[in-house]
């Protein structure tokens, strides 16, 4: 698979900041327009940007390079365990190809993809490795006490989040709406309320009396009685379908 990156001219650090709190995420890039619109690729940072929109944050490039190699040297050096400590970035893994070795760096999304679980599910030592790496990332943004220590929601944020909540659960947002329980005394199921209700089930839904009832049948047909009823002569327990 050829380099992806060959052709893309222009290698640089980049900086995301979030103009409303603060916080960034320093990655590298590689293009052929100064001008592609890309923020970064981060979990974290793309979380951001479709919570607060791309109007919020500003893009700065602080240092241009001649390879994608010197380029990955450079996030590696500054993207590290120090930065990763602050609560105001972004990144969740150390820099340098973004975990990644080179091999898969190089290669395009869909076959970075396959590579990647492939490596995941054959290379012992690189599932050990890279999995490491997620969870030291997670770990620091999602400590308890972290990441909203100290932090509330906006008021706007607030009355966003209540005109969400209004009618939540009512009329057909309801999961259970035009549905009800139906019950045969052994086992229950859910029918839509215009549903033929079948012979031998009725509206209801049964719990703890479950193991009171049992199947008997002759052979032509099913039916159920009380486990403590006498079992009528040419019946047996069973169901016929």
């Amino acid at each position: 698979m050829a380099n992806i990156n060959k052709d893309k001219k222009y290698h640089f650090i980049y900086k995301t900041t979030n103009l409303l709190n603060g916080r960034y995420y320093i990655g590298m890039h590689s293009t052929a327009n100064l001008k592609d619109g890309y923020l970064g690729s981060g979990k974290k940072l793309l979380h951001s940007v479709k919570k607060y929109g791309k109007k919020n944050f500003k893009f700065e490039i602080l240092e241009f390079f001649d390879s994608r190699e010197e380029l990955a040297e450079r996030e590696k050096e500054l993207v590290n365990e120090s930065l990763l400590k602050d609560p105001m970035c972004l990144n969740l893994v150390l820099g340098g190809f973004g975990g990644f070795t080179k091999e898969i760096a190089s290669l395009g999304g869909k076959s970075r993809t396959k590579k990647l679980a492939e490596l995941l599910k054959t290379d012992i030592e690189f599932k050990k490795n890279y999995g490491e790496k997620i969870r030291t990332g997670l770990k620091k943004n999602y400590a308890v006490g972290t990441w909203w220590t100290g932090k509330k929601h906006r008021k706007d944020t607030i009355e966003k989040m209540k005109l969400l909540s209004q009618n939540r659960g009512q009329g057909n947002t309801n999961s259970q709406y035009g549905t009800c329980w139906i019950t045969n005394g052994l086992e229950s199921k859910k029918i839509t309320k215009d549903s033929a209700i079948p012979e031998g089930w009725y509206k209801g839904r049964k719990q703890k009396t479950i193991n009171v009832y049992c199947w008997i049948t002759n052979g032509l047909e099913s039916k159920i009685i009380k486990k403590d009823s006498p079992i009528p002569e040419g019946w047996h327990k069973g169901r016929t379908f």
